[in-house]
């Protein structure tokens, strides 16, 4: 059975963020790639949940965080079984120090 993909408000705003950075410093174009870029990556997710790998920094947290890389982005995500859905909580950009991860409210 095939899992529906829902953006938090966090990851849509970070996603919001990411393209508001490349609109203004790149082009629109190149903006709307890295977006659609990202969007795409996850549609995996809809028939392979498990297919990212653990996020050792969010190990302790009870949801399991997973995530997949795109560029230099990880893109991450727990399965909600619940609602039978994939739910992505963030858009980390991984040039920053990785100990941010852990202070996301998610």
């Amino acid at each position: 059975m095939e899992l529906k993909i829902y953006w938090t408000d966090f990851s849509k705003n970070e996603l919001r963020k990411i393209f508001s950075y490349y609109n203004e410093n790149k082009s629109l174009e190149v903006a709307k790639n890295i977006v659609l870029g990202i969007e795409n990556k996850t549609t995996i997710l809809k028939t392979h949940p498990y297919i990212g790998q653990k996020e050792d920094f969010l190990i302790n947290r009870k949801q399991g965080f997973r995530y997949l890389v795109f560029r230099n982005y990880k893109i991450i995500y727990w399965v909600n079984k619940e609602k039978n859905r994939i739910e992505i909580s963030d858009v980390f950009d991984t040039r920053q120090n990785p100990i941010k991860i852990k202070k996301s409210k998610y």
